[in-house]
């Protein structure tokens, strides 16, 4: 079975979910049953346990793997003492690690990431880092001691798709540990072109969870990313510069049965 292994877990799906943006708490659990997810990142911000209906009452805790993230730290510092509140909760000890403190394209802090994943993995958290795609970065991560890289593709929420696919190539190349595209994925084809070129899984929010039907949509995307996965397991075929007949152009059988270009059989 490909199974995928993050922090001594298997998983079957290679699909993440974020929980953002999602018309309503039914919406999200009814997404999460259909496209069959097994890891789902939740805003601490938005976790509260004395409300009526809480985020966390929508995930089935007993088949998914719950990633509280770091989301809205502005600093390393921040994004450590958001970590250690989870755990005081009594929320699991992994953690999507995400330090943004530019407000208008959310882009992770390189510095403040790192930093915190240092502290974070020396505290016994298993740290799934949000982070820009730049391979040495990635490889730093792998090499403090993180459970996955999760490069973006682009910007939070903006739907553009694999904008940083280059990088993504040669994160995916070098790379020891899972690597998850995180950001930016728009459409189930863009899941499909994130698997194909080798990424172990993606994380997807705002695509699924505004669209007109979440519970359809969700769907889809878990068939695209296992379709791109199956495809990148088989061996995608190579990319040529000129055309190249799928057919032969020479040796067709003749009439008499001589193989030739000509009917014939004649030169």
């Amino acid at each position: 079975m490909d199974e995928l292994l993050i922090g001594g877990r298997a998983f079957a799906s290679r699909l993440f979910l974020g929980t953002g943006k999602f018309p309503s708490i039914a919406s999200l659990r009814d997404t999460i049953a259909a496209s069959g997810t097994e890891m789902v990142t939740v805003a601490l911000r938005r976790v509260d346990p004395s409300a009526e209906e809480d985020i966390l009452d929508a995930i089935p805790l007993d088949r998914v793997q719950l990633l509280p993230n770091t989301s809205g730290a502005v600093d390393a510092d921040e994004a450590v003492r958001l970590a250690r509140l989870a755990r005081a909760a009594e929320l699991p000890t992994w953690i999507k690690l995400e330090v943004t403190p530019d407000p208008r394209y959310l882009w992770p802090d390189p510095v403040e990431t790192l930093r915190a994943a240092e502290v974070l993995v020396r505290d016994g958290f298993t740290v799934l880092p949000y982070c820009s795609a730049d391979p040495v970065l990635c490889k730093r991560l792998e090499e403090v001691g993180c459970a996955t890289v999760m490069p973006l593709g682009s910007w939070i929420g903006s739907n553009q798709g694999l904008r940083t696919r280059a990088a993504l190539e040669i994160i995916v190349e070098q790379a020891m540990v899972p690597v998850v595209v995180d950001a930016g994925i728009g459409a189930p084809s863009q899941a499909a072109e994130a698997m194909e070129l080798g990424a172990d899984a993606v994380l997807v929010n705002t695509a699924i969870g505004t669209a007109g039907d979440p519970v359809a949509m969700g769907r889809a995307f878990a068939g695209a990313v296992a379709a791109g996965r199956a495809a990148f397991v088989a061996g995608l075929a190579g990319v040529g510069t000129q055309a190249s007949a799928s057919s032969p152009l020479t040796g067709f059988l003749s009439p008499s049965g001589s193989p030739s270009g000509s009917p014939s059989g004649r030169p």
